[in-house]
């Protein structure tokens, strides 16, 4: 059972979450789209200065270009391996709020253009404020049947 990123659930809406993140490390490639999920899984199976095989965790991140796995809980940017890919970068988004819309199936263009929308009507009925880009969220592994596979849209949001 891969693990999960922790969050604490703020507040739901109808059908969007705001959720509270603690600081998370991510390892990050740019300009790769889903084409560097395959590099990042190299670097947590070992293509790494220590030669450490890290656990996967959920959800994958992707925006525009950008594809990020969230590490471990017990990592930080001073225990985490250092990638042997130039092309990886090790950050750390620090604690914030996220709104997250759920969904079920592929994740195809049509369907985060239309998730996106919702949440963002969501959003401003509630008269709360984003802070940023709509990104995806992966939970489902490649081999999960598509009906079966879960998927978010989110945005970091400003929520006091």
């Amino acid at each position: 059972m891969v693990k999960e990123a922790k969050y604490r659930l703020i507040k739901l809406l109808d059908k969007v979450e705001i959720r509270l993140y603690e600081n998370l490390i991510i390892a990050q490639i740019d300009g790769y789209g889903d084409e560097g999920f395959d590099l990042l899984l190299n670097y947590i199976s070992g293509n790494n200065t220590t030669k450490a095989n890290l656990e996967m965790t959920s959800p994958v991140l992707s925006e525009k270009d950008s594809i990020t796995f969230v590490m471990p809980e017990e990592y930080t940017l001073e225990n985490t391996p250092k990638p042997n890919d130039e092309r990886i970068k090790i950050h750390k988004i620090p604690e914030r709020y996220v709104a997250a819309l759920k969904f079920s199936g592929r994740l195809t263009t049509s369907n985060f253009t239309k998730k996106s929308k919702q949440l963002l009507k969501e959003l401003q009925t509630s008269n709360i404020k984003t802070k940023g880009n709509i990104f995806s969220m992966r939970y489902s592994g490649p081999f999960t049947p598509w009906f079966l596979r879960r998927n978010e849209v989110a945005t970091e949001i400003d929520f006091k």
